[in-house]
């Protein structure tokens, strides 16, 4: 199922060269870094190509040997890079994080991204063709917070319009982006999306909300908003039409390409939700990072081929369980094949898998005790 120009997912955002220590420890006291890669939107990417989806990554990096890095990692995944710009004049974002959280459950992270080639991103950098030509469009809080420009190009990305794709917005709130009180930004695009996810966490932190049914209640335009909860997985409220939206785009996908997504012009006024709750396997964790990502990518992959809202929420919960049992922000997904087994398990079945590193393998066998 694909948008006129094929391309399922088009992911708008930043992406960092990532730099994680070798042993565990603080930043302060480590000496040794392996070097990878990072970025909200590109993390999602990567993940939907890895699970067979047609992907463009539409981001802005520098000039320089980073730059090169991250545009060929990412198209190493199978995500289409051509509507990558680079930057002569601004520098590749970097940041440093800890291999493991501190005793207190924070995570060390230190960012070297202001003023980089992402931060250039406004409404004349991107190439609104590409941008609009695929089926989904999928887009974070994070973008809008790096400059003025950033901030306005996701206005306009996520504003009704004739021919908008369907949008999926991740909140991603990070405290550090927005001092001020001015996360309130984020509470308006995503009014404005079709698809919204953030977690209990954060939308206490960035808005004062206390519970899934508060956040709906503030949230209530996207057809379909998920609410994370951690280790106590997610619960997904959907409007009647964006439920029967998913039915037909899984017809589509049984019989062929689907044309672009009608024109939204309009917020549509809100209706009746079916609520539905999954909760989420046991991880042995070993890094957290990434994991959002990695279920919003397992989300919409169900979305994409027409599941329905409880299959969407545990392929959600595999693919974060993939980011989790690694140490890197990206992690190869379980096949479609064996994702798809896991998720058909019994409510009793699926509450007893064991998910600890290496479990994506085909021929280890997961355990259900």
């Amino acid at each position: 199922m694909t948008g006129a120009s094929g391309v399922d997912v088009v992911c708008v955002g930043e992406s960092m060269v990532t730099f994680v220590p070798t042993t565990p420890g603080r930043l302060a006291d480590v000496s040794a870094f392996a070097r990878t890669i990072g970025g909200a939107e590109s993390n999602v990417a990567c993940a939907l190509a890895a699970a067979g989806h047609r992907v463009k990554w539409v981001g802005r990096v520098g000039a320089d040997a980073f730059g090169d890095h991250l545009v060929e990692a990412i198209g190493g995944w199978g995500v289409d890079t051509t509507a990558v710009a680079r930057d002569p004049d601004r520098q590749t974002g970097v940041y440093f994080r800890a291999a493991t959280d501190r005793a207190d459950g924070g995570h060390e992270v230190l960012y070297y991204r202001a003023g980089s080639a992402a931060s250039a991103m406004s409404p004349e950098t991107v190439p609104w063709g590409v941008v609009e030509g695929g089926r989904m469009l999928h887009v974070s809080g994070i973008t809008a917070a790096l400059s003025d420009g950033c901030g306005a190009l996701m206005h306009q990305l996520v504003a009704p319009r004739p021919g908008r794709p369907l949008v999926s917005f991740d909140v991603n709130y990070r405290a550090g982006l927005w001092r001020g009180g001015r996360a309130a930004v984020l509470l308006e695009l995503a009014r404005a999306a079709d698809v919204v996810f953030v977690g209990e966490d954060e939308a206490e932190e960035a808005w004062g909300l206390r519970g899934a049914d508060a956040i709906r209640e503030a949230l209530p335009e996207p057809g379909v908003l998920v609410v994370k909860r951690g280790g106590r997985g997610a619960v997904a409220y959907e409007r009647d039409s964006a439920r029967r939206e998913g039915a037909a785009w899984g017809e589509a996908q049984r019989s062929g390409p689907a044309p672009g997504s009608a024109a939204r012009t309009t917020v549509p006024a809100p209706a009746p939700d079916t609520v539905t709750a999954a909760p989420a396997p046991h991880v042995t964790v070993v890094a957290p990072v990434g994991a959002g990502d990695a279920f919003a990518a397992g989300f919409l992959s169900g979305t994409l081929r027409g599941l329905t809202v409880a299959e969407r929420i545990r392929h959600g919960h595999l693919m974060a369980a993939a980011a989790l049992t690694t140490p890197h922000d990206l992690a190869a997904p379980p096949s479609r094949a064996h994702a798809d087994r896991l998720v058909a398990l019994s409510d009793d079945a699926w509450g007893r898998l064991r998910l600890g590193p290496g479990w994506t393998g085909e021929d280890l066998e997961v355990r259900t005790s």
